[in-house]
This record gives structure tokens, C-alpha cells and sequence, in this order.
């Protein structure tokens, strides 16, 4: 192309943020310049060869009624409740200073609360209805749709080859769910996560995660729960209702800043 002032491409400031391995490309759209994203650039972004390299992108905006805002994209451009991602869009308001210890701040899913202590970063979760459970297996909506389905020897399942099949069937056409891999042990649950949106496995889930605390609540675990992802450790807390529902669910863990750049826009 030619070199002249039209031919110049904007570029935008990112931030990386990870959460137990869950990463996401972070951007302060306070100004709302970032109007016309598409599946195609959010892709790119997304790709670990060709862009940054995260498994989404996540916008924080002003919010009239909150103190921010997160708008999440999925890597195919499509929008959902991110779990560890709202915990990390809260270590960077923090850390741009538009928050201090708690906050309020809008999702895709209703108002959240987040709260910081030292290290650890925590949101309350929406309140989340009585695990369905069919043959063994189960389904929980924690803001995303999980099937959790327990197995032996978790190292050893093709998460990817396995978790797409559960994700495309029959029951959960035409949305698709997420599927959770667990194995219990010692008071603790190991899990690997299939990722809708994502389309393969990731090192951490954190709506999975709570999907997870929660039926094995139902299964006589007490609150709290520690879950142990490929990617670290989290921690959902719960008071479960008579009606074996659950309210006042919070799901903990870190975060932090891997690094800040540009990229061209």
C-alpha cells in the first residue's frame, strides 16, 4: 500500500491479564472508540500464532449505574459470562484506579460485585438453581451453561475430542454447552474444562469451577469448595437453600498482569 497518512493503521493499547491460566486481552474502552469489532478481529486478537494470543477479549466501559462495565467476546465473537474473566477485568480496574477494595460493575449476565484482598480476587456469582442430573452426569447454569461429568484417571480423557461431542449433542442443540471433566479426591476436585466459544480445552474455567462446587455440594461436599484447574487453584464458597438451590456464591482466586502493549486495530 502506499505510504501516506491514509495508509496508516490505528493501533490500540492492550493489557494481558491471566487468571489461573484463563487468559484474556484487556482494553480501556472508557471512550468508546472500539464500536465496530467484529468476530474476524476479536479471532485475531484471540490467535496464539497471529495476534496476542488469549481465550477472549474483554472491554471495560463506563457504566451509569456501576463502576464499570465488561463486555466479553468469546474467540469466535460471541458473548457469555466469564467467570475468571470478571475477575480480572476487577484486578484492572483496580490497578487503573478506578476502583479500591469493592465494586460494582455491569455483565452480560446483570449487575456483579467484585472484591479484592491482597492476592486474592472474588465476584459473587448470581444465584444458581438445583443441579439437573441425568444418568450420572449433570447440568448446572452458572451465567454459562456446564455439564459436568465425573471420570477416573482425569489425565489420561481427550478433553477436546470428548468435550466437543458433549457440546454439539442432541440435548444441548442449538446453544452448546461448556463441559467440565472432574475427579474427586482428598476433599478437593480436580476438573479440565471444554470451552464453548473457545472450542477447546483450557487451563481454567471459573463459571465451570462454580458448576462444579455446586454439585458437589449437592453430593455432600460443604462450602467451601477448593478446585484445583489445570491452570491453579480456586475457591467457590455458597449457602445452599432447602430447595438444594444456591445464593450468596462467590467464586475466589488470582489474578494478575502478564503484560501491556499495542496492537493494530
Amino acid at each position: 500500500c502506499i505510504r501516506d497518512s491514509l495508509c496508516v493503521m490505528p493501533e490500540v493499547k492492550f493489557y494481558k491479564y491471566q487468571g489461573t491460566g484463563n487468559d484474556f486481552v484487556l482494553i480501556d474502552d472508557r471512550e468508546q472508540l472500539l464500536k465496530d469489532l467484529g468476530k474476524d478481529l476479536i479471532g485475531r486478537w484471540c490467535d496464539r500464532r497471529f495476534g496476542i494470543g488469549a481465550d477472549g477479549v474483554i472491554l471495560l466501559r463506563n457504566h451509569p449505574e456501576c463502576d464499570f462495565e465488561m463486555l466479553y467476546f468469546n474467540p469466535d465473537g460471541s458473548q457469555s459470562l466469564c467467570g475468571n474473566g470478571s475477575r480480572c477485568v476487577v484486578k484492572f480496574a483496580h490497578d487503573l484506579g478506578i476502583i479500591d477494595k469493592l465494586c460494582t460493575f455491569m455483565a452480560v449476565d446483570g449487575q456483579q460485585q467484585g472484591f479484592i484482598d491482597q492476592s486474592t480476587i472474588s465476584i459473587k456469582m448470581q444465584d444458581v438453581a438445583k443441579p439437573e442430573e441425568v444418568d450420572g452426569e449433570y447440568f448446572v447454569d452458572t451465567g454459562s451453561p456446564h455439564h459436568v461429568k465425573m471420570v477416573q484417571q482425569l489425565s489420561k480423557v481427550d478433553v477436546h475430542k470428548e468435550g466437543k461431542t458433549i457440546r454439539n449433542s442432541k440435548r444441548y442443540r442449538p446453544g452448546g454447552t461448556n463441559v467440565n471433566f472432574i475427579e474427586p479426591a482428598n476433599g478437593e476436585v480436580c476438573i479440565r474444562t471444554f470451552e464453548r466459544g473457545v472450542e477447546d480445552e483450557t487451563l481454567s474455567c471459573g463459571t465451570g469451577v462454580t458448576a462444579v462446587a455446586l454439585v458437589m455440594a449437592s453430593r455432600g461436599y460443604t462450602s467451601p469448595v477448593s478446585v484445583k484447574a489445570v491452570g491453579g487453584d480456586l475457591q467457590v464458597s455458597f449457602n445452599r437453600q432447602a430447595d438444594h438451590s444456591f445464593r450468596d456464591i462467590y467464586l475466589s482466586g488470582p489474578a494478575e498482569k502478564v503484560y501491556e502493549g499495542t496492537i493494530h486495530y
